[in-house]
């Protein structure tokens, strides 16, 4: 809601500049977005008056002006526009001058002759005809209006207002109006409001003789009212509405319709305009649409309507949507001669319904969808009524026909200060409170509270509660600590996953953050088999498009997205982590699980698989996750069905006892491809829900040891296939306790060893913890362990 303060004038005069006014009314709930000065842009622009055109010696085009511009003495300003004469009064650009667009005038010289500034169009000014219709679109604006030269063109043409942008939420239809927000001012600086009552006089003739009104859904539409204006005279609005409605940011049209504008922004209350030739045999009906009933609305457009829609209709056809728009034939023509006014309440949900099921969007729309004062809609019209005669714009008759069908009566709410102050936190007397809501025009009467028509917001003592706190000043209520609550604090679930990210910030990776919906094409991308189950997902019932139709089962693809555009903007190299959720259909009629995932992805640099193993080994022993291992994704071929996307020899399941709780490796040379990324691309992912379960919180301590150790090295033949992490295994179940540490230092495979063999070297370190520890003991526990070593099929390399 765009307010003019000009014309908010005309109800409260609040005392203040506009930057209070902004701070004062969102404080007190009416939130400004912001504010803006007509013409700001412009600066100085005066008035001149023409005093002599002479044609130029070099030009056949050009002429040469003096023109008066309230100095001493006049200016010369060189211009091609050819509308200008003698004695007219004109916008001049001075020297220095700036203009919207960024112009900025200096002095010139044009074929030879010397311009100080320059004659202003209205686009120049960032005006239109619309705002000055006696004015012509390609030429120089001839100023009609009273100013003298010299004059500042923001006051010379009335571009002197300021417009307030308020955000109004949908609990507040009341505040988009000048009105409401009038209303609102009053209350928050404490000054006297102005209300103006529309009176009109009218010919006396029975509008019922010529228009009836019945209402066939009184539940959608409980009060409609006609009123008719004869001997209509379509003409330009005065300056003064053509300024408020610009200043809201309305385009004028012409009297009639800027009328009904006028009013709307007034009041609040939409308008309606009907051509009474087109309303056949004068009938007004409301009803419902019929099955495939058709009406080419004032776009232009021809819609198809449906039997729960309103329409408003003569006696052969719908000519407006109830509460959207007009039909093609309703509005307002330059040879109309009778209109009819129509001002209605009609029901907020079918009304919003309708529109969003047509796909049009009006501001009567977005007003009555929010709910509507029913009792406002007799004011409404008797206003417009004064408007035509204050415009002379045709003769209105007095009489009204109305359908009233309204039941409800005013709402009434326990009023108790006690509990109120109980539920702020605060000691206002019940004599403020009752001033502040009485300002409120919430009426007190005893312990109960009636509500004025136009606030369909108010309805419990939690509202009442609120009213009181805004105006008094929520930054006048003192801060105290929330009472019987416990002390905040993070779920385990939660800590874990933020232990999580910080140990992958603290490794160097960047944190992403990608949408949970996709498309499903992403599963393709990746290689992923068409029966795996991971393409069952939950589809999107209004999606923005296909490319985000379904929710994710896995966030692999997001990552490989956000690394293919790290890659396409020559990041040369990239670590990525992202903590996000899946979604995994759970049946049909059941909310589907929403499991976190830990996703990595890197490129570039150092990365390689080993850099991305050790991220993967860090971040378990931070998390203090039991002792993991790798096993290869062909000997789990269950586990995850997206290791289908990577390298098949460079890639590895985590496993935490027989529990698989994630996978890593080396991006499929065909998947990066597909991708688009140049170079090898490392990828895993960890299923946090399942780590976050297996995770020991409690921390063991364990003292220095106290003797020392004794370092062992063992060599190794084995078969190739025969994985490395199997033989450290083995180790360490047949070392014991003794065995403090086994490390690999060593893997070696070529012409001193057999073919299809490999050597493969360990460190073994060995402590007691109860004494010095002997060579015979560590020579038993070596023993045990190459005996150990020789069931799983490697002997101690000779040489």
């Amino acid at each position: 809601m765009n307010l003019s303060m000009k014309w908010l004038s005309d109800y409260v005069d609040c005392g203040v500049s506009v930057k209070e006014f902004c701070a004062g009314m969102t404080m007190s709930g009416s939130k400004v977005e912001t504010y803006a000065a007509e013409g700001e842009m412009i600066h100085n622009v005066v008035v001149g008056k023409l005093l002599s055109i002479a044609p130029h010696e070099n030009s056949d085009h050009l002429q040469i002006c003096q023109v008066d511009v309230g100095g001493e003495a006049p200016i010369q300003i060189v211009t091609g526009a050819q509308n200008i004469v003698e004695g007219a009064l004109v916008p001049v650009a001075l020297v220095g001058a700036d203009l919207p667009g960024g112009v900025h005038i200096k002095k010139g010289k044009l074929r030879g002759v010397e311009s100080y500034g320059m004659l202003c169009s209205l686009g120049e000014l960032g005006l239109t005809t619309h705002d000055f219709p006696y004015a012509i679109e390609d030429g120089i604006f001839l100023i009609e209006e009273d100013c003298t030269p010299g004059q500042d063109i923001h006051e010379a043409i009335g571009l002197d207002d300021t417009s307030v942008e308020f955000e109004i939420t949908s609990n507040r239809p009341d505040c988009l109006s000048v009105v409401g927000l009038a209303r609102e001012a009053a209350v928050t600086f404490g000054k006297p409001l102005h209300l103006h009552t529309p009176q009109f006089h009218g010919t006396p003739e029975k509008l019922s003789e010529t228009v009836s009104v019945s209402v066939e859904n009184p539940v959608l539409c409980p009060r409609y009212i006609a009123g008719m204006v004869k001997n209509v005279k379509i003409a330009p609005s005065p300056r003064w509405m053509r300024e408020r409605l610009r200043a809201c940011g309305v385009r004028p049209i012409n009297n009639l319709v800027d009328i009904t504008n006028y009013v709307m922004l007034e009041y609040g209350q939409p308008m309606h305009a009907f051509d009474l030739r087109y309303v056949q045999n004068g009938q007004i009906v409301v009803r419902n649409a019929k099955d495939g009933e058709t009406i080419t609305t004032l776009d232009g457009q021809l819609r198809t309507l449906s039997p729960e829609m309103l329409v408003i209709a003569d006696a052969e056809k719908p000519v407006a949507v109830a509460g959207v728009m007009g039909g093609e034939y309703s509005g307002i023509l330059d040879d109309t001669t009778t209109v009819l006014f129509e001002s209605a309440y009609f029901e907020p949900v079918q009304v919003r319904r309708t529109a969003k099921k047509l796909g049009m969007r009006t501001d009567a729309s977005a007003r009555y969808e929010k709910g509507l004062d029913p009792d406002g809609c007799l004011r409404t019209l008797k206003r417009a009524m004064e408007l035509v005669e204050l415009l002379g714009a045709g003769e209105p008759v007095a009489d009204f026909v109305e359908a009233d069908h309204r039941t409800g009566s005013p709402v009434q709410i326990p009023f108790d200060p006690d509990w109120i102050n109980g539920f702020l936190g605060t000691a206002i007397s019940r004599e403020k409170m009752v001033q502040t809501l009485e300002a409120l025009e919430i009426h007190v009467d005893g312990d109960a509270c009636t509500a004025p028509s136009f606030r369909i917001d108010l309805e419990r003592p939690a509202d009442i509660a609120e009213e009181v706190a805004r105006i008094y000043g929520y930054n006048n209520i003192p801060s105290t600590v929330v009472r019987g609550v416990a002390e905040a604090r993070l779920t385990p679930q939660q800590q874990f996953l933020r232990k999580a990210e910080q140990v992958m910030v603290g490794l160097g990776y960047f944190g992403t953050l990608t949408y949970s919906f996709t498309t499903p094409k992403c599963f393709d991308r990746i290689g992923l088999p068409t029966d795996s189950k991971l393409r069952k997902t939950i589809t999107i019932t209004n999606p923005l498009g296909e490319d985000t139709s379904i929710m994710r089962t896995t966030t692999l693809p997001s990552m490989l997205d956000v690394l293919a555009t790290n890659y396409k903007n020559r990041n040369a190299a990239v670590c990525l982590y992202e903590i996000g959720k899946e979604y995994l259909p759970t049946g049909a009629d059941t909310l589907p699980e929403e499991p976190n995932r830990l996703t990595l992805g890197l490129y570039g640099g150092d990365a390689d698989f080993f850099a991305l193993k050790g991220a993967v080994d860090t971040l378990l022993k931070e998390l203090r996750l039991p002792k993991c291992h790798y096993v290869r994704p062909v000997e789990m071929p269950t586990a995850f069905d997206e290791c289908c996307a990577l390298h098949p020899g460079r890639s590895a399941v985590l496993c935490c006892g027989e529990m698989p709780i994630g996978y890593l490796g080396e991006l499929h040379p065909t998947v990066q491809k597909t991708y688009g990324i140049g170079t090898r691309t490392y990828v895993a992912k960890l299923l946090l829900q399942e780590m976050a379960a297996l995770s020991q919180p409690e921390v063991t301590y364990q003292p220095l040891p106290k003797f020392p150790a004794i370092t062992r090295d063992l060599s190794l033949l084995c078969e190739e296939s025969l994985p490395v992490g199997t033989l450290e295994e083995t180790i360490e179940q047949a070392a014991g306790k003794l065995l403090e540490e086994v490390r690999l230092f060593d893997v070696y495979q070529g012409n001193q060893i057999a073919a299809g063999m490999k050597s493969v070297s360990f460190s073994l370190r060995l402590r007691s913890s109860e004494g010095t520890l002997t060579d015979e003991q560590a020579d038993a526990a070596m023993k045990r362990v190459l005996k150990a070593l020789a069931g799983a099929g490697a002997v101690l390399r000779e040489s």
